[in-house]
């Protein structure tokens, strides 16, 4: 979660894209030049242990927008794929997460 927030921070959508899920990512990811990431806070976190296939874990991230500040906060679901953690998605409020 730390390091694709840092992919975030330093625009590497290289790595943004390495570590998301095939079957879930999308072609491409664009910076938002007006957008400034600040701070991130992990919030929770369950699962994602050694002997784990899954975690989930809930952040909020900082962020400054035209001089602005805001701040975006989900829960994520990370699995293991080729025995690396990757991203899944969000897991929506209300809904089932979807099998990888």
């Amino acid at each position: 979660m730390r390091s694709r927030y840092t992919a975030f921070v330093l625009d590497d959508a290289a790595y943004v894209l390495r570590t998301w899920h095939p079957q879930t990512r999308p072609e491409s990811v664009e910076a938002d030049p007006g957008l400034r990431w600040t701070g991130l806070d992990v919030l929770d976190a369950s699962g994602g242990g050694l002997f784990d296939a899954e975690g989930v874990v809930e952040f909020r991230a900082h962020y400054r927008d035209g001089g602005r500040p805001g701040d975006m906060r989900e829960r994520s679901r990370f699995v293991r794929h080729d025995g690396q953690w990757v991203y899944w998605g969000p897991i929506l409020t209300g809904g089932a997460l979807a099998n990888h």
